[in-house]
């Protein structure tokens, strides 16, 4: 007998009903990575020696998986649908466990000078 709607016994199984376990049983309760910092666009590609231990977490997994190809921070918190902190932790113990690799943004030092980007807008507008 399937339960009526609203009863007691109603099981809720779909993806309104949020993560099965909470961001902070995946991270052992850690807010914070000890390994590497991570930007939002900093990108993450999985190493290519890297497959997927079944000692990870399926997010974990998951996150090896999505990073065959290089990915920013972002998408992989956008689509793993969990919080950025969270997945940032998830990340440096990847980072930590050789899994995965990191790729910086430019420093400021690497960026152009104003006075460049200033010629170049100058040449743009006389075209």
């Amino acid at each position: 007998m399937v339960p009526s709607a609203g009863s007691a016994d109603e099981a809720w199984y779909d993806d309104d009903a949020g993560p099965v376990a909470r961001p902070y049983t995946m991270t052992g309760g850690r807010t914070t990575s000890e390994r590497g910092r991570f930007d939002l666009i900093s990108l993450v590609v999985a190493r290519r020696s890297a497959t997927s231990p079944t000692s990870l977490f399926p997010e974990q997994a998951r996150i090896v998986e999505l990073c065959h190809h290089p990915v920013s921070v972002a998408e992989v918190s956008a689509e793993l649908d969990l919080p950025l902190g969270t997945v940032r932790v998830l990340l440096g113990d990847l980072l930590g466990a050789g899994l995965v690799e990191t790729h910086e943004p430019p420093s400021l030092s690497e960026l152009p000078s104003q006075e460049l980007l200033e010629s170049i807008l100058v040449g743009l507008r006389a075209l």
